[in-house]
């Protein structure tokens, strides 16, 4: 099985820290050069740092906000300005806050649209041409497990990671015939600072404690426990690999079996 990215290059958004970063880390020890994207340039600095080189690969690394789509847009167009050859995607970014959907506000859905879809859309534009001309393209987007049911709480998290799984598979529908395929992994439960976020805004709404609240979650898991950020990364790296050149437009939950559907 081939999964070597030697000669390959990537750019991972989001990683400096979590999913992000441990998809950084992964496909580097495949081989590929890795542009990291976040906006600490300090963390960029020490991630980039950290990537495995033993192949000749050469990282670098991006500053933008994702908050701000049009500073994206600005960074990434003067980096291709430069860069000319670019063959894995990795769109990750931080989810929008919690809470009921009947109490969000309509910017919420609008701030979280822009971060999420937006970007999405903008990085794909901009990185396509790139890997229709080698004839190679991996897509691949960090969503969550809420695109096959919805997550309790998560109401404006909700709306938005199924707005770009359904960007996802039309834009797989568009490009399989180049070469590139667009495909999402979607995380359970995994120990990033999110969780650990969610945990202690739940904590204090039902008064309970912070390990109550994981034990609660963990044991509506199978495999009873969260995942390590590895074992996400792993399903993606094995998406950005010429093994999964015939996988297009699907998710894939990496949740330790708590999705209750197929």
């Amino acid at each position: 099985m081939d999964l070597s990215l030697t000669g390959k290059r990537a750019i991972v958004c989001g990683s400096t820290q979590g999913i992000g970063k441990a998809v950084a880390i992964e496909l580097a020890l495949l081989g590929a050069s890795v542009t990291l994207v976040a906006r600490n340039e300090a963390k960029l600095i020490e991630i980039a740092q950290e990537l495995d080189a033993s192949q000749g690969q050469q990282h670098d690394y991006l500053i933008a906000d994702f908050a701000q789509p049009s500073d994206l847009e600005l960074v990434m167009k003067a980096y291709l300005q430069q860069q000319h050859q670019i063959h894995i995607l990795v769109n990750n970014t931080g989810g929008p806050p919690g809470g009921a959907i009947a109490d969000a506000k309509p910017e919420e859905f609008l701030t979280a649209f822009n971060m999420h879809l937006i970007n999405n859309h903008q990085l794909v534009q901009a990185v396509v041409p790139f890997m229709k001309e080698a004839r190679y393209g991996r897509i691949i987007n960090i969503i969550s497990t809420s695109v096959k049911q919805p997550l309790p709480g998560l109401g404006v998290s909700n709306t938005i990671r199924g707005a770009v799984a359904s960007w996802a598979k039309t834009m797989a529908n568009e490009l399989g015939e180049f070469g590139i395929t667009v495909n999402n992994v979607l995380p359970g439960s995994t120990k990033t600072g999110r969780i650990y976020s969610l945990i202690e805004s739940r904590a204090g709404k039902t008064g309970k404690s912070k390990e109550e609240i994981q034990a609660e979650m963990e044991a509506e898991i199978p495999a009873k426990r969260f995942a390590e950020p590895e074992e996400v990364a792993a399903a993606a790296a094995f998406l950005a690999s010429p093994a999964a050149a015939y996988i297009n437009g699907v998710s894939i939950a990496v949740d330790g079996g708590r999705t209750g559907c197929l």
